[in-house]
Formats: C-alpha cells, structure tokens, sequence
C-alpha cells in the first residue's frame, strides 16, 4: 500500500517510520526542498494548492492523509475526488478556524473559555469589554506554537491589537486560572472503532510544547474520553486526533484539538503498546487497531533550535532520540527524546538528566 501525505515535515517522517514495517509506501506533497520526510519516500514538490500536482499523487498513492492542519480544506476536499483521505474535509475545515472549532465544542456541551468572534477593531473593542481582561486574541487560522496570538492583559494592549495581529479574522478568548494542561490521543478506525491513550501532561515554554508526561490512572480520563468521543463522533473521523485541555476547578474546559499525529504523543513511540503514529495509519488503512496501554513511565522532551550532543542524550539510560534532520534554527522543533521507566521518581530523574543537555537560545 502506498500512502500520500500531505506536508513533509517530522510528523510526515515519523508516520513513514512506522508504516515501513507495515510494507506500505509514502509519497510527500511539501514545498520545501529541505522536506525532512523525503529521506522516507517520494517527495512531490509543490505547493498545497497545485492541481496537477495533487492529481500527481492521487494517481500514485491508495490513499491520503495529512500531516498538519496548515493544509487548505479546499486541497482535502479536491484530493477527495479522486482517492480516500483521512481525516476529512470537514474535521480539517472545522479544525484549522479557531471560531468553527469552538462553536463546535458549544454546540457538543463542551466547556470552553467565553469567546467572540473578532473581524474588526470595533468587534476586539466590544469583545474584550464583555468577556473582559485578561484575554488572549487569537488569528482564527494558521497559529500553532504560540505563534499568531497576544495577551491582552489591560485596556491599553487592545488599541490596534487587531492589526497587529495582521487585521484577519480573530478571536477573543477569556483568560482561563487552569491548574494544568492535558491532552488526550485518540484513534478511530473506518469502522468508528475507537481507542484513547493515557492523559498526557503538558509543559509549554514561551508557547511551545518542552515536555510531556503520560499520566497514570488519571481522575479526568474518563471525562476527557467523553469529550473526544463526542467530537469523533459529529465529524465521522478517521485517524488520529489530539485534543488539548486546561485542568480548571477539578474540571476540564476545551482548548484546541490537531486532527492529526501530535507533538504530546511522540511518547507511545517507546512508551505505548502500538504508537499513535501506526495507529493513525491502521485507521486510515482499514486495518485493526493497535492497544493504547503504556509500557511503564513515559514522559517526551523536545529540542528546540538545536539537537544536544547525540553521545550524550544516548548516554542517559532509557532515553530514546529522535532526530529530524532539519537544520537548527532558533523556535524550530528539531528533534525530541522520549524516556520510558519503570517508576515515576527513576522517570523524573531522567527528565533531569535530559534538561540539563537543553542549551536555551
């Protein structure tokens, strides 16, 4: 089986890696001509919207997934035509705007921060005057790791807030006191067969995800797996998804989802039964579905800018690297470790071991 990705980028790379042994094929449609993936298959060079060139891969592959939300609706959609994509259209359309995405969770009963939908200065002002301060603006499309939002803490930082952020649709969202943040993986095969992993414990650091911790026997696991089954279920989805949470009053309130492979889920490639990453591919190929249970403490570290010395993050016990083959470049996702122990107090430790390689920029 061969199968196209959408975006060459280290989630492509590592989908390849895990649907090698599997014996299927890959083929990345990615502009870049440093596509970090190309080393696992084909690479079609071109952009997201090219025509001929997504024919191109629609006539080569046997089906198509993607590997981050980025990617236009309307290219899912026009792929469809011609071969099966999962996720589809729709869970992209919906995933990728911030106030289609929210409205989505309302209309489940899944609790949220309060938000408005913001085209204007004038929305921004009437905005933050009802939901009130602090608040964080937010571009509807195209914002992941911290990028494309500001904190509006006082009445001063929304004067022209709006352009600064580009002067396109936004919105507004209430600042939430949380405790903690948490994501849920989830996997759903063509047949609605669905599977979730542990709870994972999320650490960001100037807007970007630094470490993750699976959780163990967590008291929101079963709310958390309501939540997304919920969302699963109205958008028929196939495939992996991530949804994030803010842990606020014993509760949970929705924050976003990626309808795809994720960043807090490159644990499960050592940590879990079946990775989520050959998960993913199980759901879109039709085949069973891989156990989600850990294999001991897990916990995933990246590298931002740069990928520490290899013989020393090798050197740490239980610490697996990957690295993608990207130039090092400051605020780029390079590389990442993940650990897996027997205990808890050795996987802190470890933890340690590895931050201590972490060279800040």
């Amino acid at each position: 089986m061969k199968i196209g990705v959408i975006g060459g980028g280290q989630l492509g790379r590592m989908l390849a890696l895990a649907g090698t042994p599997l014996g299927m094929n890959f083929a990345f449609l990615d502009p870049a001509p440093d596509a970090c993936a190309q080393a696992l298959g084909e690479h079609i060079r071109a952009d997201y919207g090219d025509q001929d060139h997504l024919r191109q891969l629609a006539d080569e592959v046997d089906l198509v997934t993607f590997e981050f939300e980025s990617v236009p609706a309307e290219t899912v959609a026009f792929l469809s035509q011609f071969v099966p994509v999962y996720p589809c259209a729709e869970s992209l359309r919906i995933a990728r705007d911030r106030w289609f995405e929210k409205s989505m969770f309302k209309d489940l009963g899944i609790p949220t921060p309060e938000f408005a939908n913001v085209l204007s200065q004038a929305d921004l002002d009437a905005a933050a005057l009802s939901i009130g301060l602090p608040a964080v603006l937010k571009t509807r499309t195209l914002g992941y790791d911290g990028k494309g939002q500001k904190v509006l803490r006082a009445p001063a930082d929304v004067v022209d807030a709006f352009a600064e952020l580009g002067s396109v649709p936004c919105i507004l969202e209430g600042f939430v006191p949380f405790s903690g943040e948490v994501s849920l993986i989830a996997v759903r095969g063509r047949d609605g067969e669905t599977r979730f992993y542990p709870l994972v414990h999320n650490t960001h650091d100037s807007g970007i995800l630094s470490l993750s911790i699976a959780s163990t026997d967590h008291p929101l696991q079963a709310l958390a797996e309501d939540y997304v089954g919920r969302v699963l279920s109205k958008l028929d989805y196939v495939g992996v998804l991530a949804f994030e949470f803010f842990e606020v009053d014993g509760g949970l309130k929705a924050n976003e989802i990626a309808p795809r492979v994720h960043n807090s889920g490159h644990w499960t490639i050592e940590g879990a039964e079946c990775s989520q990453f050959e998960n993913h591919l199980r759901a879109v190929a039709g085949l069973p579905l891989g156990s989600t249970a850990k294999l001991g403490e897990s916990a995933m570290l990246n590298f931002i800018g740069e990928v520490p010395a290899v013989d020393k993050v090798v050197a740490i016990d239980d610490c697996h690297l990957h690295h993608y083959g990207k130039a090092f470049k400051v605020g780029r996702k390079v590389g990442h470790a993940t650990l897996r122990c027997v205990d808890r107090t050795t996987l802190d430790d470890k933890i340690a071991a590895v931050q201590a390689l972490i060279v800040k920029a």
